[in-house]
């Protein structure tokens, strides 16, 4: 079963021409971790605060797991995954991330890693922290200067 069939949570970014030549920075995606796992998804970070109920830590395809770049547990819980909760969610979290250091940690894992699939176990694919995560960690991607980089 594809969950993702009309998925726009791919983010290709192949940016900035240094005084050493292009910095590519490549794909990163977000997806189910109980979805198959594939080549293509390359480092594989969990950025749930819990771990995923029927997931073996032993056998679970997962290379990190970055629990501090989730939502904090009041956060998750006023959320509760309600649709009508969505906005509000989102600008919270948002707030939350712009506070926390964990993100940066991402980032420059994101920036030393290609490809890059963050994991999340939230059934609703549309209304889930991996959707903002991946929309805040495109727009810090976007803003990076490159002569940081090389």
């Amino acid at each position: 079963m594809a969950l993702h069939a009309d998925r726009q949570t791919v983010f290709h970014c192949t940016f900035y021409k240094s005084s050493t030549g292009y910095i590519p920075v490549g794909m990163i995606q977000i997806k189910r971790v109980y979805e198959k796992v594939e080549v293509k998804d390359g480092e594989r970070i969990l950025i749930d605060r819990m771990w995923p109920r029927g997931i073996r830590r032993s056998t679970s395809n997962i290379d990190i797991w970055m629990k501090n770049v989730a939502p904090s547990d009041e956060l998750r819980r006023w959320f509760n995954h309600e649709p009508k909760k969505w906005m509000g969610f989102k600008k919270r979290y948002k707030k939350e991330l712009k506070e926390n250091n964990a993100l940066n940690k991402l980032i420059n894992i994101i920036l030393n890693a290609d490809p890059v699939t963050l994991l999340y176990s939230a059934r609703d694919v549309k209304h889930n922290n991996a959707v903002v995560l991946l929309e805040v960690v495109k727009a810090k991607i976007k803003k990076i200067d490159p002569s940081r980089l090389a």
